[in-house]
């Protein structure tokens, strides 16, 4: 015992050395990932300014693993197909633009962009629906997955266990029993609260389910920053369904602390269900290690409709942030205007400039987010954001009715985006998303008179009351915004 209290004055200088030695290698690491310098700084200053925690936190949250491709699509038998076409849909508007599209030539731009970012193919013939709340949305969900005959493919990121929750699985069970293939994925984290039995009951039922990147010291850990935030159902490849609502009852009836949860989601039928079908079999690859992209997966379509759609999928397995690049060419070639919904807001500095860029512009730029937040931190991060908003003339709207969970943005009555992604740097570099872009001028008119009506339930922050803030107030933003490009 002696012996060892002896050492204690010479381990403590040790233990401070390694301290310091290992905060200099990582710091030494930041720099060789050439990152954004915000986001490099960003890490610095927490590395600094947490001993100990701020190591912790690196380990955790801080590692680039897009150049290391956490989902290995090499091998995959519909990629090599999906890049064939898109590569040749490229050329052809290089050459001569979209024969199916007439429009406005910054579609054809955005179209290129997407093509070429993330071999996101232009799907024509199809039948859209856009889905104003969670009622409406299980109301159609519940009615496709009642009359699936072969398969139906479900991923989320929250699959609550409570009545909505228990009234899918309870349905799952039974096409199940019908000889319906049935394969759901859910986020480790964002379902934390599924137990084991509730995935050995849907397993004992012929439904097939993983957990997207398990959380568990010390496996997975360095990854547990890179979340699947997406939000798919196809079934049959006839129908599919995505956007912002999770399975969980408070999309329906709301919550006693936030009120009811505004949200919106879509249902497409026509060639976008193979693309968005794609996007569920990639992630059906990684967590089981089983291709079965056959062509019985992809079903031969008859055009339902003449909506053009490009279904965008991003994440650190893509080579290029390719949602956010899509969102920066939108709004940069913006003439009227850009109505954006979206619960968090802590833009890319690209983003940022472009929104700014265009307002000074002349173009009426509008920005929806909720008065109440369901994360405390993110809202200090975004109201920081607002001050310098204002100041280039974009509007911003605080909604009252509830909590602001929407995910959307319309230009010009041209083109809109909805999806999973928010408008913060988690959606548009750490999480997998996959969004929607819609080159039609009806279903863009039909969501800004959406984002209108919403609008009803929110008030215009004054810049002149907003200025009036505390200055204790503006200091915990401040300090907040320094760790933005973090969360």
């Amino acid at each position: 015992m002696e012996f060892f209290q002896s050492l204690i004055p010479y381990l403590s200088p040790v233990l401070i050395s390694a301290y310091v030695v290992a905060i200099l290698v990582v710091i030494v690491l930041i720099m060789l990932d050439n990152r954004s310098p915000l986001k490099s700084i960003s890490w610095i200053l927490v590395l600094l300014l947490l001993p100990v925690i701020g190591v912790v936190f690196y380990v955790f949250f801080g590692q680039n693993l897009r150049k290391e491709k956490i989902i290995a699509r090499k091998g995959l038998k519909n990629l090599d197909l999906l890049h064939s076409i898109a590569h040749s849909q490229s050329n052809i508007i290089s050459q001569n633009g979209c024969e199916a599209y007439t429009g406005d030539d910054d579609n054809l731009k955005l179209m290129q962009l997407l093509l070429s970012n993330s071999s996101s193919i232009i799907t024509m013939g199809n039948k859209v629906k856009v889905l104003n709340n969670g009622q409406v949305t299980f109301e159609a969900i519940i009615e496709a997955l009642s009359v699936a005959k072969h398969f139906i493919h479900m991923e989320y990121y929250i699959f609550a266990n409570d009545e909505i929750g228990r009234k899918l699985v309870n349905l799952l069970k039974k096409k199940a029993k019908e000889g319906v293939e049935v394969r759901v994925i859910v986020d480790d984290v964002g379902s934390w609260e599924l137990n084991n039995s509730f995935f050995s009951d849907l397993e004992k039922n012929n439904i097939e389910v993983y957990s997207f990147l398990k959380v568990r010291f010390p496996t997975f850990t360095s990854k547990v920053n890179y979340r699947n935030h997406r939000k798919i159902v196809v079934v049959d490849g006839e129908v599919g369904f995505l956007g912002g609502i999770n399975v969980a009852d408070r999309y329906i009836t709301g919550d006693k602390r936030y009120g009811i949860w505004r949200d919106i989601h879509l249902k497409v039928e026509g060639d976008a269900v193979n693309a968005l079908q794609s996007v569920f079999l990639t992630d059906w690859y990684f967590v089981s290690q089983k291709d079965i992209a056959e062509p019985s997966y992809f079903p031969p379509k008859h055009p339902d409709g003449d909506h053009l759609v490009q279904i965008v999928s991003s994440g650190p397995d893509t080579d290029y942030p390719a949602i956010m690049m899509g969102i920066f060419q939108s709004i940069s070639s913006a003439k009227k205007y850009v109505y954006i919904a979206t619960p968090y807001f802590m833009p890319s500095e690209c983003v940022l400039m472009a929104i700014k860029a265009a307002a000074l512009g002349g173009v009426d730029v509008r920005i929806l987010i909720p008065e109440k937040s369901d994360a405390y931190f993110t809202k200090l991060c975004t109201m920081s954001y607002i001050q310098e908003l204002q100041e280039a003339n974009v509007k911003i709207f605080f909604y009252t009715k509830g909590f602001l969970h929407s995910k959307m943005m319309v230009v010009d009555d041209r083109v809109c985006t909805i999806g999973t992604a928010n408008m913060d740097f988690r959606s548009f570099e750490q999480n997998f998303e996959v969004n929607a872009f819609l080159y039609d001028e009806e279903i863009a008119r039909d969501v800004r008179l959406d984002f209108e009506e919403d609008q009803k339930d929110a008030y215009l922050v004054e810049y002149d009351m907003w200025m009036k803030r505390s200055r204790k107030q503006k200091a915990k933003e401040s300090f907040a915004r320094l760790f933005s490009p973090l969360l």
